[in-house]
């Protein structure tokens, strides 16, 4: 088989980039190890989706907002940032911008359904599933692609967007920059007593850290970041032991607080490939940037690498030039490292800083956030990128 372009990895960026390359005369292949109702029906996995005004531009011209059910779809009104015990909070809002809200928070489940429904609408698309990939060759002029049932694909171009832990990525011979924090973080979705009134909350504690991201009706998603063993144990309590215990790690700012879903574990680690390109194979979603979640802008960054890797294949492709040559992909690299690195760099900066629990940096923290709450500039700067609509 030899189609045009081949994705790995029928993730919510594998499964965007497929919908947006459809309908130009492509023919597109995603290979995905999960069985086909795995992605028609996910299961919840706990990760909730903090969606910037530009990723829901980007997903409204895909189809996929209007797919997803208003229930799923929360207000991220504003945001602040705690440290410590103290009450004092950074806080970021979206009037500073002058919008509504900074966007909204969507869970990945939902997500990963809507995605799928979207690409099953395309006729240019092959979706295989239960199939994985054996070996890659990489030879001049061609990528051949080799499958675990002996079936063989030979794209013009392979697009690699299987996870931050890309195993194509490997095969490719593209090693990336792992950050291992060295702490596990559990997420899931806790009812609670008090208004969250649409807002975030990052809180640095000291031996912990605390998100809160505000679902509809007095619901949250929780992050609770520590030690593996820890998050071990807390996995292993019963209901209403887990609540009282993150009760009291909110310190009852959320008033009596209820469990209302599964929990699930994730290791700490990002991830940032050291090319993005190669020969006739380029790197999408987390295989090429993995952020730390406190920015809660993994899949933002995800589809801002749709949109630079679409539009420079589909220019090309207008012009009937080879998709798979060197200059559009050395096009997408440059202008993904643009969007991506200096954000990725300082979120790794600021996670090592306010999960440093030494004295020094402790007081460094606090001050730091009361410097940055002094300048509005800064504030309304990220409220800005959070809520542009492009």
């Amino acid at each position: 088989m030899s189609p045009d372009i081949v994705i790995v990895g029928a993730g919510p960026a594998g499964l965007c980039l497929a919908r947006t390359l459809s309908g130009h005369g492509l023919s597109i292949v995603v290979l995905e190890r999960q069985a086909e109702q795995a992605l028609a029906e996910p299961a919840f996995d706990g990760r909730e989706i903090a969606l910037t005004h530009g990723s829901q531009t980007l997903l409204e011209r895909l189809g996929l907002w209007a797919r997803l059910p208003s229930k799923e779809v929360a207000v991220l009104r504003d945001a602040q940032v705690f440290n410590g015990p103290s009450l004092f909070a950074l806080k970021i809002r979206a009037e500073q911008a002058g919008a509504e809200h900074l966007g909204h928070l969507v869970a990945n489940q939902a997500i990963r359904r809507t995605a799928y429904q979207a690409v099953s609408d395309c006729a240019d698309v092959q979706l295989l599933c239960d199939a994985s990939v054996r070996t890659i060759e990489q030879r001049a002029g061609e990528v051949k692609l080799v499958l675990h049932d002996g079936q063989v694909l030979q794209p013009r171009l392979l697009v690699a967007a299987d996870s931050r832990f890309s195993e194509t990525r490997r095969q490719l011979g593209i090693g990336a920059q792992l950050k291992d924090f060295g702490k596990s973080m559990l997420v899931c979705r806790m009812q609670h007593e008090r208004e969250h009134q649409q807002i975030a909350w990052e809180w640095f504690g000291y031996g912990q850290t605390l998100a809160l991201l505000p679902l509809n009706g007095r619901q949250s998603s929780t992050v609770l970041t520590l030690p593996p063993r820890e998050i071990e144990r807390l996995q292993k309590l019963d209901e209403a032991s887990f609540a009282r215990e993150m009760e009291r790690r909110f310190e009852r700012r959320l008033g009596a607080m209820q469990l209302v879903s599964s929990r699930h574990a994730y290791p700490l680690v990002g991830a940032y490939a050291r090319r993005m390109v190669g020969h006739r194979c380029a790197l999408l979603g987390d295989a090429a940037v993995g952020m730390h979640p406190v920015t809660a802008h993994g899949f933002n960054f995800g589809l801002i690498g749709v949109q630079l890797l679409s539009d420079a294949l589909l220019a090309t492709h207008g012009k009937r030039r080879d998709i798979g040559a060197p200059a559009p992909l050395a096009r997408y690299e440059r202008q993904l490292r643009l969007a991506t690195w200096p954000l990725y760099q300082a979120t790794n900066l600021l996670v090592e800083l306010y999960t440093n629990d030494q004295l020094p940096a402790r007081l460094l923290r606090g001050a730091g956030l009361r410097v940055a709450q002094g300048l509005l500039p800064l504030k309304k700067g990220i409220a800005r990128h959070l809520t542009a609509r492009a």
